[in-house]
């Protein structure tokens, strides 16, 4: 017969959960800098040259960090 799952003698090992505690902060990322691109190009309006490298870094910023997402998900996916 087997032991219950319920039984307070069955000395068996209990895997340990992770608790997950919300979303991932990598997929909330995108919250951030999605409003911080509109605000660069207005609020820099009058410094065209800060206001255009500034947006290009942020832009290669969120190209980048949607790239690792990518290649995280289908590197999960592989294995």
């Amino acid at each position: 017969m087997a032991p219950s799952p319920f039984d307070p003698f069955n000395q068996e090992p209990v895997a340990v959960r992770k608790k997950n505690n919300g979303p991932p902060i990598k997929f909330l990322v995108p919250l951030i800098y999605a409003p911080v691109l509109p605000l660069i190009r207005l609020s820099l309006r009058h410094k065209p040259v800060l206001r255009d490298r500034l947006f290009t870094a942020v832009l290669a910023g969120a190209f980048a960090h949607g790239f690792y997402l990518i290649s995280d998900l289908y590197d999960a996916e592989s294995k």
